[in-house]
């Protein structure tokens, strides 16, 4: 690992920081306002930063981006409306879009003209993606799609989809599958809200009945789907590493506040040495952690892409959430439980990715998505066998 702060990056910082102080919305109460929301960080410079200059970015270092952010997780600053378009479905354009697709889809993405969402899950085709039965069939000048999906994050509020279909069923299920963009607002697409147990409905599902993509929507070649799926998926597993560390410190102090102010028979929760050992434990996980992101950030300022090595990342701050929203209830006891209202000093806000706020008790029963989505953590410890570790699926089944 070799990476350091310059004073330039150290400066970078200041002005990011002085930004948000100046621009951070005390509310974003309406779709329309997290688009102006979206607009007014594209303006600053802070959306799309590493997209080449040509497609409305700004060709910045990834330690750059890294820093942006780092300051939005400080200040839990709002994420941007079309999360999907600007870390999933941008980048896989650029690597794998064709200049017409570029020019066409890129900018309307970092602008929130056009709002994305991920056609991948199935209902019988999660964690096991490529048994998907989604079928794209060749009419000549456009596919006919029919099907279904699941768990498709902001699919109410989307434009388009980047859709993953089967276009071979003759062949091995990893290498008949294609990748398309296509339409969410036409009469053959349906989008029925799912409401989670947190309350919220950030999840939809979607049925496909002779549903048009057209052929210039093809990304890369026919029977290429899989291939590009992974590098879908390894953005998304690997992304935003640093931030999440931030957050993930910003929840542990508001945690240790909490513990101070907690009383119980024997006094406060923080002096009991059983809690404040558990603590440190946690904020020791949460320091491996940052060490982890860092060697992923040191990776792409070397210009390296993510490779399976995001699923370590993945895995790990998954799994940490879990044991740190676990021990957050454990410690504070039935005002871990309050789904509204309460005491101020037991709250915590947290930010879900269309915007709506939630308690301790929210980010408990949503820390249990995170060992699901983008690969669940049984199939992250797949892949760092096989991909990482080199070991054969043999002597994975021995250990198990």
């Amino acid at each position: 690992m070799d990476l350091d702060y310059t004073p330039e990056d150290l400066a970078f910082r200041a002005r990011v920081r002085a930004w948000l102080e100046a621009n951070l919305p005390k509310s974003l109460p309406t779709l329309e306002d997290r688009k102006a929301w979206h607009r007014k960080l594209y303006a600053a410079g802070f959306l799309g930063m590493g997209w080449p200059r040509a497609y409305g970015g700004q060709e910045a270092r990834p330690l750059e981006q890294a820093i942006v952010a780092d300051e939005m997780a400080r200040v839990n600053a709002p994420p941007p409306v079309n999360g999907l378009g600007i870390s999933i479905v941008g980048p896989t354009l650029i690597v794998h879009g064709t200049e017409a697709q570029k020019q066409r889809f890129l900018k309307k993405i970092l602008t929130a003209e056009e709002i994305w969402c991920q056609l991948y899950s199935e209902p019988n085709a999660g964690s096991d993606l490529a048994s998907l039965r989604t079928r794209a069939e060749d009419k000549g000048d456009h596919w006919l799609v029919n099907g279904q999906k699941v768990w498709t994050s902001g699919g109410m509020i989307s434009d388009w989809g980047l859709l993953l279909a089967r276009t071979d069923p003759a062949v091995p299920k990893h290498k008949g599958i294609s990748c398309f963009l296509i339409s969410m607002r036409q009469p053959g697409i349906e989008v029925r809200p799912l409401k989670q147990i947190t309350g919220s409905e950030e999840f939809s599902e979607v049925f496909m009945t002779n549903a048009r993509a057209e052929k210039e929507h093809l990304v890369g070649r026919v029977s290429e789907g899989w291939a590009i799926a992974q590098t879908t998926l390894s953005y998304e597993r690997g992304g935003n590493a640093l931030s999440r560390v931030t957050r993930a410190l910003g929840h542990f102090n508001r945690l240790v506040e909490a513990t101070k102010r907690l009383k119980g028979p024997r006094g406060r929760a923080f002096d009991d040495p059983v809690v404040r050992q558990k603590l440190g434990r946690i904020y020791a996980e949460i320091e491996v952690m940052r060490y982890g992101a860092l060697r992923v950030l040191s990776r792409l300022e070397k210009g390296e892409h993510p490779g399976p090595e995001s699923s370590i990342t993945k895995l790990y701050y998954t799994e940490l959430d879990k044991r740190f929203q676990e021990l957050a209830q454990e410690i504070l006891g039935p005002y871990g439980q309050i789904s509204e209202g309460g005491p101020e000093e037991f709250a915590l806000d947290v930010d879900s990715m269309l915007g709506q706020q939630g308690t301790w008790a929210y980010a408990f029963l949503w820390s249990r998505a995170g060992t699901i989505y983008a690969g669940s953590s049984e199939i992250q410890k797949n892949i760092i066998g096989e991909r990482v570790l080199g070991l054969p699926k043999e002597a994975r089944a021995d250990r198990k």
